[in-house]
């Protein structure tokens, strides 16, 4: 009985186990990442500048399992578009910090402010955010709307609950739920990839990056924590303060997103009946570097 209780109690330890033995944020990775890293109230922010120094400035939020490299390819564009780029990483994922702690709209939003203050980035922003980044990109619209030229939300989270069943138990029961969550979403997530491992992407060798993401220790737990925090509530009340405000807003969406339904679409204009919104075709929630070009072509057409 002893020994049925010890092999239980180690197949128990897995998931934990897994997590804690994942590579950490060194400082020798790091030293091989591109772009450059700031010090702010919450910990280290990874970030990239791309594009022309004078251009308007452009602010790329990534979602909630992909780093900021998943912008590259549409950084490009933008750059040749005449922006002035910033890309950067949410802490928990790429070479950001891994920060303790809920991961609310108050978390995301000190990020991105402390990092805009940072680099003296200004005012008359364009803010685009994709997946959970498009709910970034709404509190922060909504908050500081003075600050924001145009909104471009690209497939994004907070028109509703994104959490099937098996995500919002482990989202809602503490410590059991850290452990189902550790058991099981990372598996969920590696499927993720390699079923869009045939597609084209404008980002060089973006699966094996994504992968390569998974083994990072504390990527997981941060998941978890958006989850618990900006992904448990819609968006509704930051799109209607958004509507009432008047800022631009263009909205693309995948007719194929999986993860995202195109249903989103109509509870959008619902919320802000202004707002501008694109369907590409055959597109699916990875459409930020599977369609590039069609996504530039959109947001071309919305600039006039």
């Amino acid at each position: 009985m002893m020994w049925v209780t010890l092999i239980l109690l180690g197949l128990l330890a897995i998931p934990v186990t897994t997590e804690l033995t994942r590579s950490g944020m060194t400082d020798a990775v790091r030293d091989k990442a591109p772009g450059q890293f700031a010090l702010l109230s919450q910990g280290t922010t990874h970030f990239e500048w791309m594009g022309p120094e004078r251009g308007p400035v452009a602010v790329c939020i990534h979602g909630l399992t992909t780093p900021s490299f998943v912008w590259y390819g549409m950084a490009k564009g933008l750059a040749l578009m005449g922006f002035r780029v910033l890309v950067y990483d949410l802490y928990g994922r790429g070479y950001s910090d891994r920060v303790r702690g809920k991961q609310d709209a108050d978390f995301f939003d000190r990020q991105l402010t402390d990092l805009l203050t940072h680099e003296n980035a200004g005012d008359h922003l364009t803010v685009l955010g994709y997946s959970m980044g498009g709910a970034v990109a709404a509190h922060f619209a909504a908050r500081h709307p003075q600050r924001v030229k145009q909104l471009i939300l690209l497939a994004p989270a907070g028109m509703f609950k994104l959490a099937g069943p098996k995500i919002a138990l482990a989202r809602d029961l503490p410590v059991l739920g850290d452990w189902l969550f550790l058991a099981a979403y990372p598996w969920q997530v590696r499927r993720g990839i390699a079923s869009e491992a045939h597609l084209p992407s404008s980002v060089e060798s973006i699966y094996d990056l994504q992968e390569e993401e998974t083994g990072r220790r504390g990527f997981f737990p941060a998941v978890l924590s958006s989850l618990r925090g900006l992904l448990r509530t819609p968006c509704e009340d930051q799109h209607r303060v958004i509507a009432a405000l008047g800022v631009p807003v263009l909205a693309v969406w995948g007719d194929q997103d999986n993860v995202i339904p195109l249903t989103c679409k109509d509870t959008l204009a619902e919320w802000n009946p202004a707002v501008h919104q694109t369907v590409i075709q055959g597109a699916g929630h990875a459409l930020l570097h599977t369609h590039t070009d069609v996504v530039l072509d959109a947001i071309r057409e919305s600039r006039g």
